[in-house]
C-alpha cells in the first residue's frame, strides 16, 4: 500500500503576527501562541527546527512514500524554504506556495507558479476577507488557468462556504483540496464535504486527529466521520492528511493513519484510496516507492 500524506508542515524558523499577536518559537518545541506558551513541536526538537530531514525520517519509518506540504499564517511564510525542499526531496514532497496577504492576492497565483510551486497554500479561515470577491476571483482564475492545485482551510462558516460554492462554479477545471476534513465536528462540516461533490475539489483529512484528541487513539468518533464523508460523497473523494508536526506532541507519525488502516469499518479498497491512490491521483504523483517495514527494538 502505497501512503501519501495529504497534508503537512515544514519551517526552519517559526515567525509570524496575526492579528497584532507575535507568534513566535522558543526552545524545546514550544512557541508563544496568541499570549500563551504552547507545545508546537515534540519536545525533542528542541531547537525548533522543523526540517525535511527530521520528516523524511519520520516518513520513512511511518512507510510513507510522500507528502503534501501546505502553509499556515501561524507559522509565518515559507516560500523560500519549501522551494529548497522541493528541489531537494522532488519524489518525496510537493509543496505549496502561500500568497503576501498584506498586498492584493490578483497577480500572486502566476507569481507563485512561475517561482516553481504546483500548488497554492489557503489558509482561508484566518482572513477576513471574501473568497469571491474580485481580487481573490482573478487569484483564482489565474491559479486554474497555470495548472495549479489549491489547498483551501475553510472556517466553520456557512458564509464561506457558500463563497467556495461561487469559486468552484467560476472555476471549475481548478484542483480544489478542502483542509481539515471539512472541520469535522463543526455545525458546516459536511457542507464543506459536500463541496467536493464537484468534479475536480477534494477533501484531506489534515487535522482529523486533533479535532478529535479529547478522545485520542484510536479516534472511533473520527472512524465515523470518515465513514459518514465516504457515504456522502464516496471514498474516492477523500485523503489522508497527518497535519504534521503539531498533531505528533500527542501521538505518533504511524498513529496519525494507521487507525484507519487497524479499522474494521473500512474495506481494503477504500483504505487505498482514502490513505495514498486518492492523493496520488489529485496530486499528480508518480514513480513513488512503498517503504519497507522497519522492525522496532521493542519488537
Amino acid at each position: 500500500m502505497i501512503l501519501v500524506d495529504a497534508h503537512s508542515h515544514l519551517w526552519l524558523t517559526q515567525k509570524a503576527v496575526v492579528d497584532g499577536q507575535n507568534i513566535t518559537q522558543m526552545p524545546n518545541g514550544r512557541a508563544m501562541f496568541f499570549g500563551e506558551e504552547r507545545q508546537m513541536l515534540p519536545p525533542f526538537m528542541i531547537d525548533g527546527r522543523n526540517s525535511a530531514e527530521v520528516f523524511v525520517s519520520n516518513m520513512d519509518y511511518a512507510q510513507v512514500s510522500a507528502a503534501v506540504v501546505v502553509q499556515e499564517i501561524i507559522d509565518g511564510n515559507q516560500n523560500s524554504y519549501l522551494l529548497e525542499v522541493q528541489k531537494k526531496f522532488p519524489k518525496r514532497f510537493f509543496c505549496c506556495g502561500m500568497p503576501d496577504f498584506n498586498i492584493s492576492p490578483a497577480g500572486q497565483a502566476g507569481v507563485l507558479a512561475d517561482m516553481g510551486f504546483k500548488g497554492v497554500a489557503l489558509p482561508a479561515h484566518r482572513l477576513n476577507t471574501a473568497l469571491d470577491s474580485p481580487e481573490w476571483m482573478e487569484f483564482f482564475i489565474e491559479a486554474e488557468s497555470r495548472g495549479l492545485v489549491a489547498s483551501v482551510c475553510l472556517a466553520d462558516s456557512l458564509e464561506q462556504i457558500r463563497q467556495m460554492e461561487n469559486v468552484i462554479s467560476r472555476c471549475p477545471r481548478l484542483k480544489i483540496a478542502i483542509g481539515h476534513f471539512g472541520m469535522a465536528k463543526g455545525k458546516y462540516w459536511l457542507d464543506q464535504i459536500k463541496l467536493s461533490l464537484a468534479e475536480m475539489v477534494y477533501i484531506e483529512a489534515g487535522g482529523i486527529t486533533w479535532l478529535y484528541n479529547s478522545e485520542f487513539y484510536p479516534f472511533p468518533s473520527a472512524i465515523r466521520a470518515i465513514r459518514v464523508a465516504a457515504d456522502t460523497v464516496g471514498m474516492d473523494k477523500l485523503m489522508w492528511g497527518s497535519d504534521y508536526p503539531r498533531t505528533i506532541t500527542a501521538i505518533t507519525y504511524r498513529m496519525s493513519y494507521d487507525f484507519v488502516q487497524k479499522s474494521a469499518v473500512f474495506d481494503e479498497s477504500e483504505k487505498r484510496m482514502f490513505l495514498g491512490e486518492n492523493a496520488m491521483r489529485f496530486y499528480g504523483l508518480t514513480d513513488l516507492t512503498e517503504l519497507p517495514y522497519i522492525k522496532n527494538m521493542s519488537e
